[in-house]
């Protein structure tokens, strides 16, 4: 498919680098922005031969500046109530989109993630930052809730709810510092190092068994919210056993690739 706002090529076998590019606009969302990440998302669900992605945003400002609101304030006049409630579930569902992606996501951010580009970064699965960049939940910055597109889900669980209440009730932003000292990026690196060391982290993951990939990063999104012990334990064992039962299946050349 060709894309008019995000890029997307395979960089190398089994990795797909997928970049916002609006540079023009600091890379924010406008409705074909939004309506080809839905696409993108929803292809990759059935895409066997992609196992890594990196998403990243083209350009020497910024990841990404959250909603274009100049392009939704042209909008807003001709919508009514039925309207906004289905663009506002569109765009926040594109959060989870990328965590019922079955291939692991490296976001690779520098300058800023700002409102829905932040929760870009916090949906994704591993978070390698520049030292220059910061984040903000600015949803309550423009007169909005602070709790939008999925930022009250992921935040808390990410760095506790006690900071997370801060950032979220005074948009405030978070310096890359900040962030790896809550726990909220796996890597802090210069701007001129960021894609290397996301390919390195891409380049680690691909070199592992694909479904066992698939299934970690299923069982760890499922536990986040498993109600005990028992139901954690049972996702453990069904992934195990499947790569168990996996390994059999090759060792009789009864096995593809990917099962």
């Amino acid at each position: 498919m060709k894309y008019e706002t995000i890029e997307y090529k395979m960089v190398e076998d089994g990795i797909g680098v997928l970049s916002l590019n609006r540079p023009r606009r600091y890379n924010s969302v406008n409705k074909e922005m939004a309506e080809e990440l839905e696409s993108f998302w929803r292809d990759r669900l059935y895409d066997l031969d992609t196992h890594v992605i990196i998403l990243r945003g083209n350009g020497e400002k910024n990841f990404c500046a959250g909603l274009d609101m100049k392009a939704v304030m042209k909008m807003m006049p001709e919508m009514d109530t039925d309207m906004f409630y289905r663009f506002q579930a569109r765009l926040a569902r594109l959060n989870l989109a990328m965590r019922q992606a079955p291939q692991p996501i490296i976001c690779a951010v520098h300058g800023a993630a700002v409102g829905l580009g932040f929760s870009f970064a916090l949906a994704s699965d591993l978070r390698v930052v520049s030292s220059e960049s910061r984040f903000s939940a600015a949803f309550i910055n423009i007169g909005l809730g602070g709790a939008d597109m999925a930022c009250s889900y992921f935040l808390p669980r990410l760095i506790g709810a006690g900071r997370a209440y801060e950032f979220m009730l005074t948009g405030n932003f978070m310096s890359a510092e900040e962030a790896m000292s809550l726990g909220l990026v796996s890597r802090l690196v210069e701007r001129d190092q960021l894609m290397e060391t996301a390919m390195e982290l891409a380049r680690t993951m691909n070199g592992k068994n694909p479904m066992g990939l698939r299934l970690t990063k299923e069982a760890i999104n499922m536990n986040i919210d498993a109600g005990s012990l028992e139901q954690a334990l049972n996702i453990e064992d069904r992934n195990q056993t499947l790569l168990v039962l996996r390994g059999k299946l090759r060792e009789k050349g009864k096995a593809s690739r990917y099962f």
